[in-house]
């Protein structure tokens, strides 16, 4: 199976976090793809704060530490481990939101990422807390529905304060029972249908992954959009993957939105994830479908969108507030655990995405 793009950027994020520095030929021939290929990654990587880059070399930015302890601050603050499920697309910006915030309490962070396996949670979790973390920021690497189920157990019993963030645990779990911030994916799905609707689209067909909580939040939400508008899908919701890693699967989808843009069964779509729909618009282009003569669109995660040739207009998660709002609650909790006095209830802060309108849906831009 070929290995995507973002699997290769968070391999290469690793071995640097591990060495502290290394070499893009070194790089190279560890992930086992050309110099080139490295060099291109490490641009990306470094444009995003992610990676330094000297003389041919990468390391990890000094204000993120090395392999063990990232020091945000020489204030003696308290010391906080973060889970997240990769560093790129999505999580780099929650991540940075959490960087930022750390930083304005004087605390330090440590980094470990899951690559959504969700069976090596607990195991990084207990390294994070083995390295000195006082309490920690938790995004399980859950994939499919079944996940939360069975993979939460552990959160819940840690021996230090947690805030989850970017995950519904199962209501009425014992996860459940904790802090937690995250985006309001279903209000963002449901900007997105009402938009289209609003310009006379009537329901948008949906396009979107079922591998992530993102991904589910989003068809959910989808679903309960077009009860609430009175609307209904003009077709079943197109699976969508990733088509460097399912070309033909992916084909197969693009083939799907393309007969319901034909037949005149749809003129809208709301695309989940922004890589998909750059990719989507660039081969319905090659089928002789324009976006937004013929199909006006939405991406959902607002990443990349800007940057299509036809700017995407986008639902926004507020990603960074994500990372940022958590740091400040789990700071808060690790106050309030060394000080005397009654613990305040627990909180659920959930953050609403917004909509950043482009040219692809063939309304003024704001």
């Amino acid at each position: 199976m070929r290995e995507s793009a973002a699997e290769r950027h968070d391999r290469l994020l690793g071995l640097v976090r591990e060495r502290g520095s290394a070499r893009v030929s070194d790089l190279a021939a560890q992930l086992g793809v050309s110099p080139v290929t490295v060099r291109r990654d490490v641009e990306d990587l470094a444009g995003r704060g992610l990676l330094d880059r000297v003389h041919g070399s990468v390391s990890w930015p000094q204000e993120q530490g090395s392999a063990g302890a990232a020091s945000y601050g020489a204030g003696g603050g308290p010391v906080l481990g973060m889970l997240a499920p990769s560093a790129t697309y999505y999580f780099a910006e929650v991540i940075r939101g959490a960087h930022e915030a750390a930083a304005r309490a004087g605390a330090r962070l440590i980094l470990r990422i899951s690559d959504y396996r969700p069976e090596e949670d607990q195991a990084r979790a207990e390294s994070l807390l083995a390295a000195g973390a006082e309490g920690l920021l938790v995004a399980p690497g859950w994939r499919r529905p079944g996940d939360p189920a069975a993979y939460s157990d552990w959160i819940a019993s840690l021996p230090v304060p947690a805030v989850l963030l970017e995950r519904q645990p199962v209501p009425g779990s014992r996860l459940d029972g904790i802090d937690r911030v995250c985006s309001d994916h279903r209000r963002g799905a449901l900007l997105a249908v009402r938009h289209l609707a609003e310009l006379g689209h009537g329901a948008p067909l949906l396009m979107a992954r079922d591998d992530s909580p993102t991904a589910l939040a989003v068809r959910s939400g989808y679903e309960e959009a077009l009860g609430v508008l009175g609307l209904r899908a003009p077709r079943d919701v197109i699976d969508s993957v990733p088509a460097e890693l399912y070309p033909d699967r992916f084909e197969a989808a693009v083939q799907a939105l393309h007969a319901a843009v034909s037949s005149g069964s749809a003129t809208a779509a709301l695309i989940h994830n922004d890589v998909d729909a750059i990719q989507v618009v660039q081969r319905l282009a090659e089928l002789g479908v324009r976006v937004p003569r013929d199909l006006a669109l939405i991406a959902y995660d607002d990443e990349v969108a800007a940057l299509a040739d036809t700017p995407l207009t986008a639902v926004a998660p507020p990603k960074r507030e994500v990372g940022r709002h958590a740091t400040e609650l789990l700071v808060e909790r690790l106050g309030q655990a060394r000080g005397a006095g009654g613990e305040e209830p627990r909180r659920h802060v959930t953050l609403l995405p917004q909509l950043r309108v482009r040219a692809s849906c063939g309304a003024s831009t704001v």
